[in-house]
This record gives C-alpha cells, structure tokens and sequence, in this order.
C-alpha cells in the first residue's frame, strides 16, 4: 500500500483485529460441504476496506471501535457472499489466484454456501448493542436489495447497445458504493451518532466508492502489470462497460463511435486492447475520467470535512484512506 506508515500501521492493525474476530467465526464442522467452502472463500483474504470503515468510523464519533466489530464483520460477511454469488454468475475459474467455490466444488454447493454467508452476516449485526440493532437491521437490508438491483443493472448492460454515463454511475453506486457507505454509517450508529451526521458519512463513503470504482476502471487499462498485478485490458476482453468505455462512446463523433463498436466486436487479440486503448488516449478519456475521480473526491471530502465534534485524527486518517483509495496503483 503506498501509503503513509502512521496510516498503513492505523489500517494494519484494524486488519489483523478483523482477521482475528473473523479466525474465531464458529463454523460447525457438518455439513462439511456447506461450511468447508465458506472457509475456503474466507482463507481466501482480502484487503477487508469495508469492515475497516465501519471501525474507522465508530472511532470517528468517540466510540470504542470494539461497539462497531459485529456490523464490521457483518459487512464483511455480506460482501464476500456478494463475492461468492458474483463468481457464479460471472462463471469466473479465479478468485484472488485461486480456484472459485463452484469450480473448487460444484455450482450448487456454491450457492447454498453463498447463502449461509448472508445468514452469518445477519448474526454478526446481534453483536452491537441492543438499541442500534434496529437501525442497523434496517440499513443491511436496504444496502443488500440495492447490492442486488445494482447487480441487475450490471447483467443488463451486457446486451445493452448503449450505456449512458448515468445509467454506469448508477449501477456502480449500487453495485459498489452503497456498501462502503453502510459500513460507514453503522460505525456511525453504534457510536450514537446523529442522523445528519449518520447521512453525511454515508454520502463520504458512496462518493468515495464511486471514485474508487472509475479508478478501477482505469487502472484495468492503464494500470502498470507489475504493480496491479494482472495484465492490462481485462475489461476490453470481457466488452464490459466502464466509464472509460460508455464515456468514450458520449465524447467521439460518429465516426470514432463506429470504430469503437466494431473494435470490441472483433475477436479478442492483444491488438484488441491496444487499439481500445489508442482510441481512448485519442479521445482524451484518461483525462476525463481522471477529472470525475478528482470531483468525487472532492465531494466526498465535502461531506467529511462537514462533521462536527468528530475525532480529529479518525478524520484525517479517512481521509487519507480516501486518498489513498485513488492514488493506489494495484
């Protein structure tokens, strides 16, 4: 991570509290192919940025981070679920270098697994104190539908002629930047922490998502190898829509619009990425979506800087991770 040492130590050592809480899960050992691949899926690792915000943020509103550790792990639970099930559906062979649950066992042991996660989720949040349960009932259940209608719009694109830059801002904020928003906002409740200032770290974490997912989307084409760990243009091979792409589609004139189609249309070569890739230096579209993170940072910082009687070092360090966030290069 390039990132400042007191930060990385401050993130690391959330980390290795999250890991431990999470090496203490209770699994029981029957079914063993129902709770097997949930081990394996969660041995897998992970960077854990969403449990990390929900800590960062109860420390951010004076709580001991210990209040927030069962919605941490419930967020943490939820995602990988989402992970699990987006593997299946994607019929991806990899996760994280290793093989996918229905690849290692079979699709149906999958899925099920996959749906004892989301009920292991739901049990962590009755870890937190029992007067934010309610809350924090309600705002899982609201990130996980929209986690899912985010999913949706996702699979629609994909036989989709056109994608707006709306329409793509939308689906990512559902698919990706809701949760980080929640995680924010349940440190956020179990801290007591007011509405207003409950709304303005969720809308801090959703636009820091959203930054985060354009980055992505940048750094699958212009990333360096060595450092993003994986080569250049996976994105182009799979013709999924990003914001390099449908922005790219908004900005050329008919012409490059034409050339663009019949470039993802063709078979896929290494030319392929390298003439995707051409057309967006052409088009100016590493620029722009630069500028879009660079806004989105922005607001997010906005929302962040508006908190008051806040801990002043929990914000600076949320802010930096923001930073990091989108400065990262792997």
């Amino acid at each position: 991570m390039n990132a400042s040492a007191p930060l990385k130590h401050h993130l690391e050592q959330l980390r290795l509290e999250l890991q431990h809480e999470l090496n203490q899960l209770h699994l029981p050992a029957h079914p063993q192919r129902l709770y097997e691949p949930i081990r394996y899926f969660l041995d897998l690792g992970g960077k854990r940025l969403r449990p990390v915000l929900s800590l960062l943020a109860a420390e951010l509103f004076g709580a001991p981070r210990s209040l927030a550790m069962g919605p941490a792990l419930a967020v943490e639970l939820f995602h990988n679920f989402t992970l699990l099930h987006d593997d299946i559906m994607d019929e991806a062979p990899l996760r994280r270098g290793k093989p996918t649950v229905h690849e290692k066992y079979n699709r149906d042991v999958a899925i099920l697994s996959g749906d004892a996660l989301m009920v292991l989720a739901y049990e962590q949040l009755l870890k937190a104190p029992a007067n934010a349960v309610p809350s924090l009932l309600a705002v899982m259940n609201k990130v996980a539908l929209e986690v899912c209608e985010g999913q949706q719009y996702d699979m629609d694109f994909q036989s989709m002629d056109e994608v707006t830059t709306p329409e793509y801002m939308r689906m990512i904020k559902l698919k990706t930047s809701v949760l980080l928003g929640a995680a924010l906002q349940m440190g956020a409740i179990v801290a007591s922490a007011s509405e207003a200032d409950q709304a303005r770290v969720y809308e801090f974490g959703v636009l820091t998502g959203l930054a985060f997912q354009v980055q992505d989307d940048l750094l699958d084409v212009f990333g360096d190898p060595a450092k993003f760990g994986k080569k250049p243009g996976g994105d182009i091979l799979a013709n999924k829509n990003t914001f390099l792409r449908v922005k790219a589609m908004e900005v050329a004139d008919e012409a490059g619009v034409l050339a663009l189609q019949s470039l993802y249309a063709a078979p896929n070569s290494e030319a392929k990425v390298q003439e995707i890739t051409h057309f967006f230096r052409q088009w100016g579209i590493r620029e722009l979506a630069e500028a879009e993170m660079k806004l989105l940072l922005e607001q997010a910082f906005e929302q962040l800087n508006a908190l008051e009687g806040v801990d002043e070092h929990a914000r600076q360090v949320l802010r930096a991770f923001a930073a990091y966030l989108i400065a990262r290069e792997e």
